[in-house]
């Protein structure tokens, strides 16, 4: 029982050093498991041991009680014999072993109801233990949610945060410079080109004007040609 109880108070100890470090509550839980499960491998020890006692106890008992049955049938052998003297001997072995034997029993009984509660206690453990691996899964998804959660919890923040915004107002103006300034460019471009087309386009207008100065002159001449 006392040895229960330590490591009763050694997994509340290992529970509370987990919990105050909680980095990964993932790693926590496993080895909370981890040391409970070690603590129940040396409590089951510790019970062998004492079922071990127990039948130790027993067997001893057990031995004494024989022994002093057969210390009894020597004293009947004596009696039938005619030997009160060796009678007497063999009676006084015994009472020394019934005595003993009866000893031996009291103590047997205290160990095996001991037994009996320490394996109790075994059991309950065992229970525990199954139960913290149930838990574990569902304590596990519920750190992801609420991490999940805060996580998101976050990033609307960093949205209402209104220097996000006037971040992407300041890009939309810049932008807005940007295609200014290549509109601003194309036009004139276009402009350079309409300058080089109206220069051709007045040579053009030259030639046109010189063949037509050359056809009037040379329909005057053809009358006087004619005469």
């Amino acid at each position: 029982m006392a040895f229960l109880s330590r490591i009763s108070t050694l997994f509340k100890a290992n529970i509370n050093h987990a919990i105050s470090k909680a980095e990964d509550p993932e790693k926590m839980l496993e080895q909370i498991i981890s040391d409970m499960r070690e603590q129940l491998v040396q409590a089951k020890q510790q019970v062998a041991r004492a079922i071990a006692d127990e039948k130790r106890l027993q067997k001893n008992y057990q031995n004494e009680e024989a022994t002093a049955q057969e210390w009894e049938r020597k004293a009947t052998l004596a009696v039938e014999k005619g030997d009160d003297n060796l009678a007497r001997q063999a009676l006084g072995r015994r009472k020394e072993r019934a005595q003993l034997a009866s000893e031996y029993k009291v103590q047997w009984e205290k160990q095996k109801q001991a037994v009996e509660s320490l394996k109790q206690h075994l059991q309950a453990l065992e229970s525990k233990i199954e139960e913290a691996q149930r838990k574990k899964t569902l304590l596990i998804a519920r750190q992801k949610r609420a991490q999940a959660q805060k996580q998101i919890q976050e990033t609307l923040s960093g949205m209402r945060d209104s220097s996000a915004f006037e971040a992407f107002e300041r890009m939309n103006e810049k932008v807005d410079d940007i295609e200014a300034k290549a509109d601003a460019a194309a036009e004139m471009t276009d402009m350079e080109d309409t300058s080089l087309e109206d220069e051709f386009a007045a040579l053009e207008t030259n030639d046109v004007d010189e063949e037509l100065a050359a056809l009037k002159a040379k329909l005057q001449q053809e009358p006087t040609e004619n005469q």
